[in-house]
């Protein structure tokens, strides 16, 4: 299926935001949901910056993985994120690495 196809069909992601009856969600407003999906992105970019990677939304329905040299993947959701990243590198891409985390809070403390 092309990239297109997989984004118009499909299915919402667990960890993105929804504003359905019987849903229970503090962000009922779209401009709360977007703010949160604007926040999850750049929570992934501290991560992905150790692996020369960028993610950046797209549309509000997906996202965009890229490298440094341009390359670029639609990724559906963040489920797909780390899967893809580390197909881009080349090599495991392990967000709670204790080193990584450990260099990430020493950022925020700063």
């Amino acid at each position: 299926m092309c990239s297109l196809c997989g984004v118009l069909g499909g299915a919402e992601h667990w960890s993105d935001a929804a504003a359905r009856p019987g849903v229970f969600t503090r962000n009922v407003e779209r401009i709360d949901r977007r703010r949160e999906r604007a926040n999850r992105v750049a929570a992934a970019n501290r991560i992905l910056a150790a692996y020369g990677l960028t993610l950046s939304d797209w549309q509000g329905s997906s996202f965009v993985l890229a490298n440094k040299t341009g390359k670029s993947e639609v990724v559906e959701d963040l489920g797909h994120l780390w899967p893809a990243a580390e197909r881009m590198i080349g090599r495991p891409c392990d967000p709670l690495d204790p080193g990584l985390v450990t260099r990430l809070e020493g950022e925020r403390s700063v």
